[in-house]
C-alpha cells in the first residue's frame, strides 16, 4: 500500500473481524493502522488502559491527521447478573467503550480541520439485550449512545459516525463465549433466519460502506449484520 493511501485508525486489528476489516480497508485503497497489543506491523498498546492507548495514538497522528476510524476492539465477559464482578464490569467499560470515546477525542480535530471523516464503531445485537452479557450489553448500547451524540455534533463538519452490530459471527471471540458443544449456542445458530453463521467478512463488508466517502448522507445510525436475528426485536 503507499504511504500517500489515507488511512484508517482501527483498534484491536490484529485478529478476527478487526483483521477482516483491515484487510478489506487496504482493498478498498486505504493504509490500515492497528493498534493492538500484537500483530505484525501494528502499533502495539493495551487499549485497556488509558496511557498506553494516549502514547499509541499519539505515535498514530505523528504523520498527520487519520480520517478515518473504527472502532473495533472489544471483550466478551459471559456471566449472569449475580455472577458478574465489578473488575469485569470495569474491564468492559474500559475495553469496549472507553478506548472509542478516547479515539474518537483524538482524531476528530484532525478530521474536522479536513472537512471529511467517518467514525464506525462496533456495537452488538447484544446491545438489544442477551443473557449473560450485562457488562457487555451495557457498553455496547453505550457506544450505539456515542454515535448519535457524536453524528449531531460533527455533521456539520463532514464527519460522519455510525455503529455496526454483528450477530453471532465465526470467530475466536464467539467460540470462547460460546462453546461449540454447548446447546445454547446450536440454539443461537438455530434462530439465524439465513441459517447460518456470519463471517468476519460479513461485518467487514458493512464497515467498507460506512467508511467509504459516498456514505456522507448516513450517520447516526446502526446497521445490524445479523443475518436477520434483529427483526422484530424492539430498536429502542
Amino acid at each position: 500500500m503507499p504511504a500517500t493511501a489515507e488511512r484508517v485508525l482501527i483498534t484491536g486489528g490484529a485478529h478476527g473481524i478487526g483483521a477482516a476489516i483491515a484487510q478489506r480497508c487496504a482493498e478498498d485503497g486505504y493504509r490500515p493502522v492497528v493498534l493492538d497489543r500484537e500483530g505484525e506491523g501494528a502499533i502495539h498498546c493495551d487499549l485497556a488502559d488509558p496511557e498506553s492507548t494516549r502514547r499509541a495514538l499519539e505515535t498514530a497522528l505523528a504523520d498527520g491527521p487519520i480520517t478515518r476510524l473504527v472502532n473495533n476492539v472489544g471483550a466478551v465477559f459471559p456471566h449472569t447478573l449475580e455472577e458478574q464482578t465489578l473488575e469485569e464490569f470495569d474491564a468492559a467499560v474500559a475495553l469496549n467503550l472507553r478506548c472509542a470515546f478516547q479515539c474518537a477525542q483524538a482524531l476528530l480535530p484532525g478530521m474536522k480541520a479536513t472537512g471529511f471523516g467517518r467514525i464506525v464503531s462496533m456495537s452488538s445485537r447484544a446491545a438489544l439485550g442477551k443473557e449473560l452479557r450485562t457488562a457487555y450489553a451495557a457498553t455496547k448500547a453505550g457506544l450505539q449512545g456515542m454515535t448519535r451524540v457524536w453524528a449531531l455534533e460533527a455533521g456539520p463538519f463532514g464527519v460522519t459516525a455510525n455503529a455496526v452490530g454483528p450477530g453471532p459471527i465465526a470467530t475466536d471471540l464467539f467460540t470462547r463465549a460460546n462453546p461449540p458443544e454447548a446447546p445454547r449456542t446450536q440454539e443461537i445458530i438455530d434462530a439465524v433466519p439465513v441459517q447460518r453463521m456470519g463471517t468476519p467478512e460479513d461485518v467487514a463488508h458493512a464497515v467498507s460502506y460506512l467508511l467509504d466517502a459516498r456514505s456522507g448522507f448516513v450517520t447516526g445510525q446502526t446497521l445490524y449484520v445479523c443475518g436477520g436475528m434483529t427483526v422484530g426485536q424492539s430498536h429502542g
